[in-house]
């Protein structure tokens, strides 16, 4: 699992009609401190997530297609699988 952060929507004009409601977020990797790295990545959004939330995001074709599309089997790296709503480090 990445620790992100959304920041920002890709548009496509043409997709694969498996990935047709679906959408294409920009997501920067993010310590649990809350720092950005310079790892980024995009993913598709299973949860509705938007700009600026903390997700969660899994990296593994057959976990995020079936995320993603609710199928497996789709050609798909990453999927967005949670909005993290607060991180506590002890």
């Amino acid at each position: 699992m990445i620790l992100a952060r959304v920041v920002g929507n890709i548009v496509a004009t043409q997709k694969n009609r498996r990935y047709e409601n679906a959408r294409v977020m920009l997501c920067q990797q993010i310590t649990p401190e809350g720092d950005e790295t310079s790892y980024s990545v995009l993913a598709l959004d299973s949860v509705d997530a938007g700009v600026g939330d903390t997700v969660l995001i899994v990296q593994e074709g057959w976990s995020a297609s079936t995320a993603a599309t609710g199928q497996a089997g789709a050609a798909i790296d990453s999927a967005i699988v949670g909005v993290v709503d607060r991180i506590d480090l002890l």
